[in-house]
């Protein structure tokens, strides 16, 4: 759970900035958008794979352009 102490005379804005800082250093929108929906493990396997081989193929065209 994310805390943020709210000092005197703080302006709104700044606390909110402080505060999605925060949100978003511990990740906790990811964990959210990830435990949504129940994703199983083969599932998972095959969209690293998936993941995986494009990220390649993407490295090896980037590297056919500068050829």
């Amino acid at each position: 759970m994310v805390t943020i102490i709210v000092n005197e005379n703080e302006p709104l804005e700044k606390v909110l900035k402080r505060f999605k800082a925060k949100v978003e250093q511990e990740q906790i929108l990811t964990e959210l958008k990830r435990r949504e929906h129940y994703e199983p493990p083969s599932e998972r396997k095959k969209k690293r794979e998936r993941n995986r081989r494009k990220k390649i193929l993407k490295a090896l065209k980037k590297q056919q352009q500068l050829i």
